[in-house]
């Protein structure tokens, strides 16, 4: 077989082997075999590095495998508009719950000199007219219904948005099979739901220097969860978030990129991170210090050891670092350095740099 025929017999790709059959017999048919064999060589190179890609990714545990998959698409898309959902940056700052907190009735997390009480509630019974005890929101569900329902707010520019459909459509996006009955997903969301609806949020604000106050934020006015249909309880449609919230959420809506949410969404502690980051970084011109302490009030509330609570950062902080790579986010003996961090490598788009008095009272909002 000549050099010829082999570089013929190497081009298989039935495209490439339309334009070599248009190019025989022409004058230029030698020069043209080499481009069709460059091009079938690329993309047999191509497929090759997607093989050995798959390969890996089928050894990976699920999680580490979504987390994976994710970064391949948000380094190939860049987020857009489609992709944002949105967040009150107060609930980037603060977490709920990480577990359920069982028959308490209330919780308290700090942050850095601030923090937030949660105090459970009652919901009035369609059926037996009672009002009924309600527990703490808490785990990844809760803060997965939180994001839907501030980024309905904001994309329905109304503190009164319509849920029902949407919250089975976001369940789907964030990779949450949609199932009925006592075990099915919807009733695990709707519970989250309803605990929210019953608590209320207090915020503690102290300067450090003898002044401190206190922001009662109840999010939401009114919720029409439940009425009575002919085939029992029938999931309503309508949230109304409370103004003073609303007006807030608008002012001081925290974007978050919703594959990223997915990436994180069976871990409660991996999306606080998530929002916490994303927060931090809009606004960020110098390096954070973080000592383990600081991060040990900040997200590990429940864990009984600081030495248990920075294994557990270590894992979660790596989850992060598989889907955005180039975040400059060191940890040591001391704690954690975040660096300020280029457009490329943000989770969410940047903000125009603000003076220290604004960053102060957006953090206080």
């Amino acid at each position: 077989m000549s050099g010829l025929e082999a570089k013929i017999a190497a081009i298989r790709d039935p495209d490439l082997l339309a334009e070599l059959e248009a190019a025989r017999g022409g004058f230029l048919f030698a020069p043209i075999v080499e481009h069709l064999l460059y091009r079938q060589r690329e993309r047999d190179a191509a497929r090759a590095q997607e093989g050995a890609q798959a390969e890996a990714r089928e050894a990976m545990g699920r999680d580490r495998r979504r987390r994976d998959a994710v970064r391949e698409v948000i380094e190939s898309e860049p987020t857009g508009p489609e992709n944002l959902q949105h967040l009150h940056s107060v609930l980037a700052l603060c977490g709920l719950p990480y577990r359920d907190p069982g028959d308490a009735r209330d919780f308290v997390r700090e942050y850095g000199r601030n923090s937030l009480s949660l105090s459970a509630g009652r919901l009035k019974n369609p059926i037996t007219g009672e009002m009924e005890l309600q527990g703490l929101p808490y785990g990844p569900k809760a803060r997965l219904v939180l994001l839907h329902l501030c980024t309905e707010a904001v994309r329905q520019r109304s503190p009164t948005i319509e849920v029902a459909d949407s919250l089975s459509g976001f369940m789907k996006a964030m990779g949450f099979a949609v199932t009925g009955g006592e075990r099915g997903t919807i009733g695990a969301f709707k519970e989250q739901l309803n605990r929210l609806a019953a608590c209320s949020m207090q915020l503690g604000l102290w300067d450090g220097e003898g002044q401190a106050s206190t922001l009662n934020v109840p999010p939401f006015r009114q919720l029409e969860l439940w009425r009575r249909g002919e085939d029992g309880l029938v999931w309503q449609r309508t949230v109304s978030f409370h103004q003073d919230f609303y007006d807030s959420l608008i002012r001081h809506a925290l974007p978050v990129d919703i594959r990223a949410a997915r990436a994180f969404s069976g871990s409660a502690r991996k999306l606080d991170l998530l929002f916490w980051t994303g927060y931090r970084l809009r606004a960020l011109q110098r390096p954070l210090r973080l000592t383990w302490d600081n991060l040990h009030r900040q997200f590990g509330a429940e864990n009984a050891s600081l030495r248990s609570f920075r294994q557990a950062f270590k894992a979660d902080l790596a989850g992060l670092l598989e889907v955005f790579p180039r975040l400059r986010i060191d940890l040591d003996e001391g704690g954690m350095l975040l660096h300020p961090a280029d457009p490329g490598s943000l989770l969410v788009p940047p903000k125009a740099a603000r003076s220290a008095r604004a960053i102060a009272a957006t953090a206080r909002a």
